[in-house]
C-alpha cells in the first residue's frame, strides 16, 4: 500500500525526553467489543457493517502497546494486529498495522501523531493504487467504557477527507448503546 511517508510536523521535536503522552493509550488496555463500519469503495455511500473483538495489552513499561483484532465479517473471520510505540524525543506515537490477510507482507511506514485535548490524530503520506494519498486516524469520544476510531483518506493533501472505516469500541461487560 505505501511507498513513502512524511512525519507529522505539527509539534517540533523536544530536546529533553517528554513522557507526558506515554499513557495516552492506557484507555484502550483490556477487552473490547467493536462494531465496524467500512465503506465499500471510495465515492460510495454503501457501508459494510460487522462486529469484532479487540484485546489490548501494554508493553515496554507503558511506552508501547499491542492490540489483537478479530473481525466477524460476512465473508468469514479475519485478524489484524495494531502495534504502537511512544517516542519521548518527539512526544509522539507511531502506529503499525499487520493485516492477517497478508501476514508476511512488508510493514507499512507508521502513522505518526499525538493526543491533544483528548483527541488523538495520526497521519501518513503514502500511495494507494498508484495515487498519492494522505491517511488520517482519529481517536475520539474516549470514556472508560467506550471509544471511537476512524480512518479517512485525502487525495488533495488534506483539503478534503473521505472517511472509510469507523470502529466503535465498547468495553466487554458494557451494554451496547
Amino acid at each position: 500500500m505505501t511507498l513513502g511517508w512524511a512525519q507529522d510536523s505539527s509539534k517540533p521535536s523536544v530536546s529533553a525526553a517528554d513522557l507526558s503522552g506515554v499513557h495516552d493509550f492506557d484507555f484502550l488496555l483490556g477487552e473490547w467489543r467493536v462494531h465496524h463500519h467500512v465503506k465499500r469503495a471510495s465515492n460510495s455511500d454503501q457501508w459494510l457493517q460487522f462486529d469484532g473483538t479487540c484485546s489490548a495489552h501494554g508493553l515496554m513499561a507503558g511506552s508501547a502497546n499491542v492490540e489483537d483484532h478479530v473481525f466477524d465479517k460476512p465473508s468469514g473471520i479475519g485478524r489484524a494486529v495494531g502495534l504502537r510505540a511512544y517516542d519521548p524525543k518527539t512526544a509522539s506515537w507511531a502506529i503499525w498495522w499487520i493485516d492477517g490477510r497478508i501476514p508476511h507482507g512488508p510493514l507499512d511506514p507508521p502513522m505518526k501523531g499525538r493526543f491533544d485535548k483528548g483527541i488523538g490524530t495520526f497521519y501518513l503520506d503514502s500511495t494507494l493504487d498508484g495515487k498519492a494519498v494522505r491517511t488520517r486516524f482519529i481517536w475520539s469520544l474516549i470514556t472508560p467504557q467506550s471509544a471511537r476510531w476512524e480512518q479517512a483518506y485525502s487525495y488533495d493533501a488534506g483539503k478534503s477527507w473521505d472517511t472509510n472505516w469507523i470502529m466503535e469500541f465498547r468495553r466487554v461487560g458494557q451494554p451496547a448503546p
